[in-house]
């Protein structure tokens, strides 16, 4: 079997040729969108994983994902303003609808099980602070960077471009600081886990947590690594 993928290949582009590396990468915790920049190898080095078991792993699940000849969209072929459109029908409509159910839930678990969990104080704190700052970047995206994006690759106006150049720093910074928050609530949930003594509203709340976590991951991969790198 030819490899397809080398250590030195950069995190979110492997990802972006192969979407199903993402469930790969989760596994080990290696970060595919705010640090999709980074070569595979830093990632593993730093984290002492196995390196020649992670790209056995992306090899021969790229090698199935080819045979089976799986439809998926190769985003860095398509146009910027399809990938927007897709973005915010998908994950901003996703984060839209489950924000506040998610804060229901978790306020709901904290007053039945903050007495013995007090770690849910923190939860509940991470959250909405993580909340608050989607729901700001959600309309930044989509009142001022996203037009601008869509106009440029219309017009090719150099100020246009420069305007959402400077958008997007800002941006990128704020999916690095969602994704440390990200990053301490998996902890402090045992990678959302929840404890023996949950009942089945708490490990709902935490099922939905780790799916909102997914979501903006490949939520921030197709942004950062994609539409943003190419602009």
């Amino acid at each position: 079997m030819n490899n397809k993928f080398k250590t030195q290949d950069a995190i979110g582009q492997i990802v972006t040729v192969f979407p199903g590396a993402s469930e790969i990468f989760y596994k080990y915790n290696i970060d595919f969108c705010c640090g999709g920049d980074r070569p595979l190898s830093l990632a593993i080095n730093t984290q002492g994983l196995d390196e020649s078991r992670i790209i056995e792993e992306l090899n021969i699940k790229y090698q199935g994902f080819t045979e089976n000849n799986e439809k998926f969209t190769d985003w860095a072929k398509e146009s910027p303003s399809k990938l927007i459109e897709y973005v915010i029908n998908t994950h901003h409509s996703y984060l839209n609808m489950e924000l506040s159910k998610i804060s229901e839930l978790i306020l709901k678990i904290l007053n039945v099980h903050g007495k013995n969990h007090e770690e849910l104080f923190r939860v509940h704190k991470l959250f909405n602070n993580l909340r608050t700052e989607l729901e700001g970047h959600l309309v930044k995206e989509e009142e001022l960077l996203f037009p601008l994006i869509i106009q440029y690759e219309e017009e090719k106006d150099e100020n246009t471009k420069a305007a959402a150049l400077k958008l997007i720093e800002d941006l990128e910074a704020e999916h690095t600081g969602a994704g440390d928050i990200l990053k301490e609530l998996r902890e402090i949930t045992d990678h959302y886990n929840a404890p023996k003594d949950a009942c089945a509203t708490f490990e709902f709340a935490y099922k939905k947590l780790c799916e909102l976590e997914s979501d903006l991951f490949q939520h921030i991969h197709l942004e950062n690594n994609i539409l943003f790198n190419n602009f």
